[in-house]
C-alpha cells in the first residue's frame, strides 16, 4: 500500500486543553481488552453507538502500537473538551514519531494511524520530558 504525502508524519503539536476523563495505566497488550470494557461503561453513557465504536477503536489502536513501539509503561486516556473527546496515549519512546507505514502490504498492517487520521478531528503527537504522548480528538 502506498500513501501520498499527507499520510507520511503526524505534526508535532499539544493537543486542545481536556478534562473530566477516565485513564490507564498499561504493561501489556492482554490487558487491552479491560481497558475496553471499562470505557464501554464508564464514560460512553449516553454516546452514540457510532462515536462509541470510533472511540474504542482509536484508543485500542493507539495503546497498542504504544505498548508495541513505545517501550515501557503506557499511559491511555479519553477526556472531554467543550465539544470533544481527546484521546491521549503516552509511552516512553522520545525519540520516535509516530509514522504511518508506506509501502507495506496491508496484510501486514502498519495502517492504524491512518485510521485514526481518518477518524478524528485533529491529531499529533509532542514529547514532554521523557515521554511521548500521541493524541487524536473525536467530535461529539
Amino acid at each position: 500500500m502506498r500513501r501520498g504525502p499527507a499520510g507520511l508524519g503526524w505534526p508535532s503539536a499539544p493537543p486542545p486543553p481536556a478534562w473530566d476523563g477516565v485513564s490507564w495505566q498499561l504493561s501489556d497488550v492482554a490487558e487491552l481488552p479491560r481497558m475496553r470494557a471499562e470505557l464501554r461503561r464508564s464514560r460512553t453513557v449516553g454516546v452514540p453507538a457510532d462515536l462509541r465504536d470510533r472511540l474504542l477503536l482509536v484508543l485500542d489502536e493507539m495503546a497498542s502500537n504504544a505498548l508495541r513501539h513505545g517501550g515501557g509503561s503506557v499511559e491511555a486516556a479519553v477526556r472531554r473538551t467543550g465539544d470533544a473527546f481527546l484521546v491521549a496515549v503516552t509511552d516512553g519512546d522520545t525519540r520516535t514519531a509516530p509514522t504511518p507505514a508506506v509501502d507495506r502490504d496491508p496484510a501486514q498492517g502498519g495502517l492504524g494511524l491512518y485510521l485514526i487520521a481518518e477518524l478524528s478531528t485533529a491529531h499529533g503527537w509532542y514529547v514532554d520530558g521523557d515521554a511521548k504522548t500521541v493524541w487524536a480528538v473525536l467530535p461529539r
